[in-house]
């Protein structure tokens, strides 16, 4: 809830999504809370042995967090773990770091998305569930750049408003969406089929598994700019071993 001051925040659901080092004993702590969206703040003394913080900061686990500031790097008062929620462990974990470093590089900071955060929890709880991770990563993408604004168009060609044939095939264009096919169309050739599938959260076939990477990695670059992401040339790396 909100102080009266209106700079104090107490109890507000959170997940931690990055941390580091800040001068000798301290945090600074990227969190992704219901309510208010992606926060920094500053952990005092998070470092120290005997710290209250220092074994709750764990990213993947639900966390009830206060703190307090008016400035763009807020201060951490506490952080209560909830408990609830298996750990991540081996290709789950490092996608899961994938969903964070997503939310840090494409979400502005105090920009509230609470139905965001409601599905990311489940696709924490999909990942620990799950040996489809491909899949989960798939729909966790389309719902972000939805969220985002950024919506895709599946269902139907951008070009003529024609419902999506399963046999055609297209090119999707950015910011658009998909285009009947030509010989000198640019954007990612997709299947009717791969379109209609992802439309309904459908990747159980091997092309759409393949092509549906391909659109959702394109639409992300572009989006992330200049920006790199280095948890999926991580992922790249386990899976070439």
């Amino acid at each position: 809830m909100l102080s009266s001051d209106k700079l104090r925040i107490d109890g507000q659901p959170g997940y931690v999504l990055h941390s580091y080092a800040y001068r000798e004993t301290s945090l600074v702590v990227e969190t992704f809370t219901r309510n208010h969206g992606r926060v920094a703040m500053i952990a005092r003394g998070a470092r120290r042995p005997k710290s209250s913080l220092r074994g709750s900061l764990l990213s993947f686990q639900p966390l009830q967090l206060s703190w307090f500031g008016k400035n763009e790097l807020r201060t951490l008062h506490q952080a209560e773990w909830q408990g609830g929620l298996p750990h991540l462990h081996g290709m789950a974990l490092i996608c899961g770091f994938y969903l964070n470093e997503l939310l840090l590089k494409l979400l502005i900071r105090d920009d509230p998305h609470e139905s965001l955060f409601a599905y990311y929890e489940e696709t924490l709880r999909n990942l620990v569930h799950t040996e489809e991770h491909a899949t989960v990563l798939r729909r966790f993408e389309k719902v972000l750049l939805q969220e985002l604004g950024y919506g895709l168009v599946l269902d139907r060609d951008c070009g003529n408003g024609q419902t999506i044939r399963l046999q055609g095939r297209y090119h999707y264009m950015i910011e658009q969406g998909p285009r009947e096919a030509e010989s000198s169309s640019d954007g990612v050739q997709l299947h009717g089929k791969t379109l209609l599938d992802m439309a309904c959260d459908d990747y159980t076939d091997p092309v759409t598994q393949q092509q549906s990477k391909l659109l959702m990695r394109t639409l992300i670059n572009h989006y992330l700019g200049d920006q790199t992401l280095h948890t999926r040339q991580l992922l790249k790396d386990l899976q070439q071993l």
